[in-house]
């Protein structure tokens, strides 16, 4: 009876292992996100546990609460447990390299994830958007909106926003942008009444709403009491929602005072809600499933000794080595592409952007 035991084991794991798509991949992926506070970090993190563990793999998915020696702590500890991957967004991209030695040491592979890592050579990939691009795009959707609710206005008035100066990606987003704006500020389109550009006057640390809220407060009582904002640049949806509680505390969008265009990132609920009622003017889309399906690729590969699909190989320097990166291609929604873009592809339903 034991013999046949037996031998019925054997014969069902080799079955397993015949029947395509029975065979599971072995190893467990640590995957480090920096914060809950934005929607899409969630987002990010469920997809990539889920396609993860579709494609065989144990997952240990941690959130550090925007706190860099908490990031750190959980990272090591991934390390200390043997995880095989670390795929990381990282909190600050510049203070992880002793900790990747540490992961290099113990032959764990590295995935900057979203955002790069910098100052370390221990990252092996980097699975993002092209952000650049997304800032490009920022910056046609708020020069579109400008054309279309300010026709008869020249110059137009806008002021600019960063993302946090220590996320390598706010400076692709605002060099993306600027790109875009420059031009129009040079031929006298647009003016900056503020004064205030470049990253070390604009970024926000930590991406942080209230950050932006506050310094819209100040920008509209030093410098628009005799005139009106036209549009703002905002790198992301959260920032959006601060500026424009800041806007509408002092009328705009109501009576005279048009709504200023106002751009974001992320296309998060509350934005979408925000597009629905002719408040926020758009946002840029980066469906985190693409992103996940990207990085579990990119796993797969080097779990196999193979390697991982890149299509760019020269942008992402990170001060010690041109990290080989995969780049999605981001898409800029307005109010009228909500459905097709984000309903329809199943990214969000109906019912949640009511």
């Amino acid at each position: 009876m034991l013999k046949l035991r037996k031998l019925a084991m054997v014969l069902a794991s080799s079955a397993a292992l015949a029947l395509p798509g029975l065979a599971m991949a072995e190893g467990t992926v640590g995957i480090s996100m920096p914060t809950k506070s934005s929607a899409r970090w969630i987002d990010d993190g469920n997809n990539m546990v889920k396609q993860f563990q579709d494609a065989g793999y144990q997952t240990d998915l941690q959130y550090a609460d925007d706190d860099i020696p908490n990031q750190l702590a959980q990272i090591e500890n991934m390390i200390t447990k043997g995880v095989n991957v670390l795929v990381i967004a990282a909190i600050d991209g510049t203070t992880l390299s002793n900790a990747l030695a540490n992961a290099k040491a113990a032959d764990i592979k590295v995935i900057a994830y979203d955002r790069l890592i910098r100052d370390t050579p221990d990252v092996d990939y980097y699975a993002t958007f092209d952000n650049f691009k997304v800032g490009v795009e920022q910056a046609n959707t708020l020069v579109g909106g400008l054309k279309e609710r300010f026709p008869d206005v020249k110059p137009w008035n806008v002021e600019l926003f960063g993302g946090s100066p220590d996320d390598n990606n706010a400076f692709f987003f605002y060099d993306g942008a600027m790109s875009v704006i420059q031009p129009l500020i040079d031929d006298g389109s647009i003016v900056i009444p503020s004064g205030q550009m470049g990253m070390d006057k604009v970024g926000t640390l930590r991406w942080d709403p209230a950050t932006a809220q506050a310094r819209m407060d100040n920008i509209l009582s030093a410098n628009y009491t005799d005139k009106q904002v036209n549009g703002v640049l905002s790198p992301y949806d959260g920032l959006s929602i601060g500026i424009l509680s800041s806007l509408k505390g002092v009328g705009y969008g109501s009576g005279d005072m048009k709504m200023p265009i106002v751009t974001g990132q992320d296309a998060e609920i509350q934005s979408v809600k925000s597009m629905e009622a002719d408040e926020q003017y758009s946002t840029i889309f980066k469906d985190t499933r693409e992103l996940a399906k990207v990085t579990v690729g990119m796993v797969n590969a080097m779990l196999e000794g193979k390697e991982p699909e890149v299509n760019d190989t020269k942008t992402y320097d990170n001060g010690v080595k041109v990290v080989p990166s995969y780049l999605l291609q981001p898409v800029p929604v307005l109010k009228g592409d909500i459905q097709k873009v984000l309903v329809d592809s199943g990214y969000y339903t109906a019912d949640q952007i009511k």
